[in-house]
């Protein structure tokens, strides 16, 4: 069948968009595979209403609202690819398993992955003690020592902003700063440790000390990396997206309305934007939501 949307990624923001397309009485699928960029912390915050409440737990129950609709239709599996279709009406879309769907319009909400360094206790410690973003863990580790992996010339800003919730240590890993950036740091009171880290140390997926190559232990109880990001599919390439460059990875480039530069096609959340959160990613499935009806009572 012919569906008026098919969203890529049934997440936060490809479930948002959902929902009102679905409230529109829009005949919608949702693709999704099942593995949420958050799924590796306990706890969500900052998004109002749901604050301190397990990600899964959020999107089990955004699932089943979205799911209450008579016109939305969940597929589980991966995009392979996307294409406009032969007659030039609409859009398909080739799952892993072979089967083929179409619609009239996409929304591409397939999110993005961390790529972690390698360093011994680091990946099974990630969203727990090993983070991103203050904003989303920050307030539980006040006070206490943090840590910031330096992974690009933004993590002398990271460590700077990380200094807010408490007493900062910067580990270089092997890199080198110029003197400008040893000034800011050392206004904001940001310790710096130049010798390389060999792992993470502590119980589980608690952080007590990193190991240094010398031997030598550095005490910290979470450690802060603003890794680089990668799209978790190759569909808005293929579809001939525009792309962006942002502060740790591309993204989609986007209008006000999250419509990309292929007419028909719409991005949300983490794909779309240069700075990440359940927030923003449920908000930009909401504009692209209500811009992907309106496209379809309104065709160009």
């Amino acid at each position: 069948m012919m569906h008026d949307a098919i969203i890529v990624g049934g997440s936060f923001a490809g479930l948002s968009a959902a929902m009102y397309l679905a409230r529109a009485r829009r005949n919608v699928c949702i693709v999704d595979a099942g593995a949420p960029r958050n799924r590796f912390a306990e706890h969500s915050h900052g998004f109002f209403g749901h604050d301190g409440i397990a990600p899964g737990a959020m999107l089990d129950n955004g699932r089943s609202q979205v799911a209450a609709y008579p016109t939305v239709s969940f597929v589980s599996g991966k995009v392979d690819a996307a294409q406009s279709a032969t007659d030039g009406a609409g859009f398909a879309v080739t799952l892993d398993n072979g089967e083929r769907l179409t619609a009239r319009t996409l929304v591409l909400a397939f999110g993005i992955s961390d790529e972690l360094p390698v360093i011994e206790g680091l990946s099974p410690r990630w969203g727990r003690t090993v983070l991103h973003c203050p904003y989303c863990h920050g307030f539980e580790f006040s006070g206490q020592r943090l840590g910031v992996l330096y992974a690009s010339p933004l993590s002398v800003h990271q460590a700077m902003l990380i200094a807010e919730w408490g007493p900062t240590t910067l580990y270089l890993n092997g890199h080198a700063l110029d003197e400008v950036a040893r000034q800011q740091l050392a206004a904001r009171n940001v310790a710096v440790v130049e010798v390389p880290v060999r792992r993470l140390r502590g119980e589980g997926t608690g952080l007590e000390a990193i190991e240094l190559e010398d031997g030598s232990l550095s005490a910290v109880d979470a450690l802060y990396i603003g890794a680089r990001t990668h799209l978790n599919s190759p569909i808005a390439d293929q579809l001939g997206c525009a792309m962006e460059e942002g502060m740790v990875g591309p993204f989609i480039k986007t209008d006000e309305w999250k419509q990309t530069s292929v007419p028909g096609v719409w991005a949300a959340g983490d794909i779309a934007r240069p700075m990440h959160s359940v927030t923003w990613a449920s908000a930009d499935g909401v504009t692209a939501g209500v811009a992907v009806h309106r496209s379809l009572v309104f065709p160009a």
